[in-house]
């Protein structure tokens, strides 16, 4: 018996109905962040949510996907920044098969490294596409005042992505996993990924 890869990839009948499902959240999240005028995204739950479940290529499939959906719906920027969603499912999805997010403390740990995984991955999008800024007033607020203090570009747009995704990516980590607690065991053994297999050596 060994222990099955947390890079393996089974499409079943339940990963096929949680990617359309987790997009949807994603997307249901980042309206309802706008709607309300919120200094966060909120549009990463269902993609964590689907590596807890999943695993890592999975959850990055959906950060991908949801991406993709923005950019035809919302923003063609949204394109670029599927980079961004990869990298959190991944990093997610790697969290969760650790054991790393089995409780409140973790996933809020684990909340502040996707953060800091997020911001390294969309700091030169954000310079690129934006002159360093993200778009967030909380976040811009605090880039105006870095530049304006003749912070080098990179410092000032980091700190401009790091202040609205700490707060962003714990309260999306703390709310997939609250998620996940509240699904019935029967559903989530069906997407197990640390499971034992049999080796055919």
């Amino acid at each position: 018996m060994k222990k099955k890869s947390m890079w393996s990839l089974k499409l079943n009948t339940a990963a096929l109905v949680l990617i359309p499902a987790a997009v949807g959240i994603n997307y249901i999240g980042k309206l309802f962040a706008g709607a309300l005028k919120l200094p966060l995204w909120l549009d990463s739950i269902g993609t964590i949510l689907a590596a807890c479940l999943a695993g890592p290529i999975v959850g990055a499939l959906c950060g991908a996907i949801n991406n993709i959906i923005y950019g035809f719906t919302l923003d063609p920027v949204s394109f670029i920044y599927a980079i961004s969603s990869v990298a959190i499912g991944l990093a997610a999805g790697i969290f969760a098969y650790k054991g790393k997010i089995k409780g409140v403390v973790g996933a809020i740990l684990s909340g502040l490294v996707i953060a800091l995984v997020s911001t390294v991955v969309s700091t030169p999008i954000n310079i690129g596409m934006y002159g360093g800024q993200t778009g967030n007033l909380w976040g811009d607020a605090l880039f105006t005042w870095c530049t304006a203090n003749n912070f080098p570009m990179w410092l000032a747009s980091g700190l401009d992505e790091l202040v609205v995704d700490i707060p962003d990516k714990v309260a999306v980590t703390l709310i997939a996993f609250g998620i996940f607690k509240a699904l019935p065991k029967k559903l989530t053994i069906l997407y197990r990924n640390d499971q034992e297999i049999e080796s055919l050596d």
